[in-house]
């Protein structure tokens, strides 16, 4: 199934109504970027939906398993380095905290199917970038 989202940016800083449809939020840059720091900036937006996977990906597998958890907490944090020849470098730091009665074991495992969700493996992957095309409306 395809994923589709719709940006519908506006002229007050850089905010963007983003939406799949069903949902929406605003995102924007912040005030050092002249934007107006009004919603999550872009890179944020990337490592929410990492996150928001891993602990989805936490919970799941704690369902499916029968083990009892509480909340669980994720903060993740990015760096990115340029390397010679203008290549990007991006380290993500990722720090999980899980409630509830279970093992270390347990614990283990779970952060290990956190290490391999879904939205990481689809970043791991190989993306291919279409040109993007300009939509021109006709007017009668």
């Amino acid at each position: 199934m395809a994923t589709n989202i719709k940006i519908k940016n506006i002229p007050t800083g850089y905010q963007s109504i983003i939406s799949n449809g069903k949902h929406s939020i605003i995102g924007d840059e912040p005030v050092p970027s002249k934007g107006t720091d009004l919603g999550l900036a872009p890179t944020e937006l990337v490592l929410a939906g990492i996150a928001m996977c891993k602990v989805a990906t936490v919970r799941n597998v704690a369902r499916r398993k029968g083990w009892e958890i509480g909340d669980v907490d994720a903060e993740l944090s990015q760096v990115v380095s340029r390397e010679a020849g203008g290549k990007m470098s991006t380290r993500v730091e990722t720090i999980i905290k899980i409630e509830g009665d279970i093992t270390e074991e347990q614990k283990a495992k779970l952060i290990k199917e956190a290490d391999n969700c879904y939205v990481t493996r689809v970043i791991r992957g190989e993306w291919d970038f279409a040109h993007s095309t300009e939509l021109v409306e006709e007017k009668i």
